[in-house]
């Protein structure tokens, strides 16, 4: 059966954060996840999951200044000490969080910075970070984000981020596969999943164009997650959508997806 996640970086966000995790408990997740932990105390954050019943699957690393447009550091040749740094402050948020995977955005590119030699900061970057997580028994994933919504982001093809994890030949070095973000860089994402199944560690779904929920635009997730649950995903979906209305009226594509405890058609959800 498919496990499904509530991002409380996107959703219930007309609750202050730490509200979120109670909500999306009411609204029937088991888990969430999020972007960036770091703007509260790791053990009050961990308190109010467990208080809620929840558990935390993923956050990101640190990716540089969210607000100033920054979109990760990873490929920064004059950030890699913040990288190491923010590598070490990842792993210990997430030891008091119970997370097991990190999620590494590459970043854009600046300009100026030459595009092989941010493919070499990247790539020594992860190799560095790599055996650093699996000491502590955790994954690290690499996201690649379209290029449309992010002009110059590193990664944006599934293919170049399969080349890098190739030559970083590492076993906890996996991907992070968003439907959103390669329907509208590349589409096929049927076959993509299916084909690159062992390499991915957790999977995010929105529907394009807009970002929202399943059901709000194009792509066909009764058939997309049926054969994601053929082909027997055992991992995460974060549910990474902006919901189009309220996050309580955007859960109703969980019906028939063996979400058992999403909340009935007729039943609204106070958040």
């Amino acid at each position: 059966m498919l496990q499904f996640a509530a991002d409380l970086s996107l959703l219930y966000t007309e609750l202050p954060f730490l509200d979120r995790f109670e909500a999306a408990a009411r609204g029937g997740f088991e888990a969430v996840e999020f972007q960036f932990p770091y703007a509260h105390d790791a053990e009050v954050i961990a308190a109010r999951a467990r208080a809620a019943g929840v558990s935390i699957v993923l956050h990101n690393l640190p990716a540089g200044d969210w607000e100033a447009g920054e979109r990760g550091i990873a490929c920064l040749p004059n950030r890699v000490d913040a990288f190491r740094d923010g590598v070490a402050q990842g792993i210990a948020c997430a030891s008091v969080l119970g997370v097991t995977q990190l999620n590494c955005l590459a970043g854009i590119v600046p300009d100026g910075v030459d595009i092989d030699e941010a493919w070499r900061t990247l790539r020594d970057n992860l190799l560095w970070a790599a055996p650093r997580l699996a000491a502590n028994g955790m994954r690290l994933l690499l996201e690649p984000v379209n290029g449309s919504d992010n002009p110059r982001f590193l990664v944006q093809r599934i293919a170049q981020a399969i080349e890098l994890l190739d030559v970083i030949a590492q076993p906890n070095v996996l991907l992070l596969y968003d439907t959103y973000h390669m329907q509208r860089m590349e589409g096929e994402l049927t076959s993509t999943i299916g084909k690159l199944l062992p390499r991915i560690g957790h999977l995010h779904l929105a529907d394009h164009p807009g970002r929202h929920e399943p059901g709000s635009g194009e792509i066909n997730f009764a058939f997309l997650l049926a054969q994601i649950d053929r082909l027997g995903y055992a991992g995460w979906i974060g549910c990474a959508y902006h919901p189009l209305t309220t996050t309580a009226s955007s859960l109703r594509w969980l019906r028939g997806t063996g979400h058992e405890k999403a909340p009935p058609a007729n039943e609204e959800i106070v958040s």
